[in-house]
């Protein structure tokens, strides 16, 4: 998983705010919208890769998805969570 180091200092590329490890659970809601063909991305693609974890912005509007341990901090890549 990641290191608490790496968390402590990573934040959103957007507005620059903290980012902070997502439950379980709602990775699972995301990762159950992923299998259902029914998550899109910022960028308004279709999201079809499985996340292992998440990073959640502060305000709790985007997940950065993490996958093989590397968190993706990619704006157009980001998941808007109101969709799950």
């Amino acid at each position: 998983m990641i290191d608490n180091e790496l968390l402590s200092i990573l934040v959103c590329p957007e507005d620059k705010t903290p980012v902070t490890l997502a439950d379980d659970a709602l990775v699972a809601r995301i990762n159950d919208s992923i299998d259902q063909g029914a998550l899109k991305n910022r960028k308004g693609d279709t999201v079809d890769e499985r996340i292992d974890a998440g990073l959640l912005r502060l305000d709790g509007a985007y997940l950065y998805p993490i996958r093989d341990d590397i968190p993706i901090m990619l704006i157009d890549e980001a998941i808007p969570t109101a969709q799950v």
